[in-house]
């Protein structure tokens, strides 16, 4: 959809610039695991912040936010449109709604949280932040360490850290939004085929190269959607046809995940588009009339 959404506007004089909102694609090391659109695919449209960062470094939402920001910018003082494309919900929320300006957390203190078992940082959540405790599974690893880091470290809960949201850009832009629901059983025939087509176009490659280089596993480029997976396929833990059921099922999970965020957290205002077969000129008619 977005590289139609970039012709249709060229073909109105108009420049649209595509801009990745996608945890994942934001990797140079995973072209194939990401499905990172090939120069074929983006079909001389200019994509940006695709394979931009370096699997040894963490891509957070803040970070991604702060580069996006500054290529919405760029493109609206060359009189572009910029084009979000992703799935990414936590990426378009931190850029839409701005993030909590929690300061940096003392290391020692951020040492001695991760070093605590799950079920124990979880209890000392429920008694020094038990709202925030309340929101999460007591199995959430990051996020219970997260709130527990904060709250020792700034003396402040979590929550009061969130209402000082800051940097934001909903406020300075006109948002033409659409948000892809199509059928499940549509959708999830689709993560199979994919899953399988990435091993058969070098995904396995792929990961050995991630494995070669030594990257830290608790990085997200390591976390990412068939790396686990194809990295116990190549240390001989399982087989091809595992690797394969493994892969595809982890892709339908992930798929469930950002069709119910995004079903329930974005705004009731935003199209739902559940017809694969979509009209561009109907669905974005605000932003062509502009």
């Amino acid at each position: 959809m977005a590289v139609q959404l970039a012709e249709a506007l060229a073909a109105k004089g108009r420049k649209g610039v595509i801009i990745n909102a996608d945890s994942a694609q934001v990797y140079a090391d995973l072209q194939i695991l990401s499905a990172r659109p090939s120069a074929a695919e983006m079909r001389g449209i200019e994509h940006r912040l695709f394979g931009m960062w370096d699997g040894a470094a963490a891509c957070s939402a803040a970070d991604w936010a702060q580069a996006a920001r500054a290529e919405i910018d760029a493109v609206h003082r060359d009189g572009g449109i910029p084009v979000l494309v992703g799935g990414t919900g936590l990426y378009i929320r931190t850029l839409l709604d701005g993030i909590a300006p929690v300061p940096p957390i003392d290391p020692a203190i951020r040492a001695s949280v991760r070093a605590l078992p799950v079920p124990d940082a979880y209890a000392a959540l429920i008694k020094e932040d038990p709202a925030r405790a309340a929101r999460l599974a007591p199995a959430d690893t990051t996020r219970v360490a997260r709130a527990l880091e904060v709250v020792r470290s700034t003396g402040r809960v979590m929550a009061a850290w969130q209402a000082e949201k800051v940097g934001g850009i909903a406020g300075q832009v006109a948002l033409h939004p659409a948000v892809l629901l199509p059928s499940r059983a549509w959708l999830y025939d689709r993560c199979d085929r994919r899953f399988s087509k990435m091993l058969g176009c070098g995904a396995i490659d792929e990961v050995r190269a991630l494995i070669d280089r030594q990257i830290d596993t608790a990085m997200p480029v390591m976390r990412a959607i068939g790396v686990p997976e194809i990295s116990d396929f190549l240390a001989g833990k399982i087989d091809f046809a595992v690797l394969e059921a493994r892969g595809a099922q982890a892709t339908r999970n992930y798929a469930k995940r950002q069709y119910t965020w995004f079903r329930q957290q974005t705004p009731d205002t935003w199209p739902r588009l559940a017809d694969i077969d979509y009209n561009l000129d109907d669905i974005f008619a605000s932003l062509c009339r502009t």
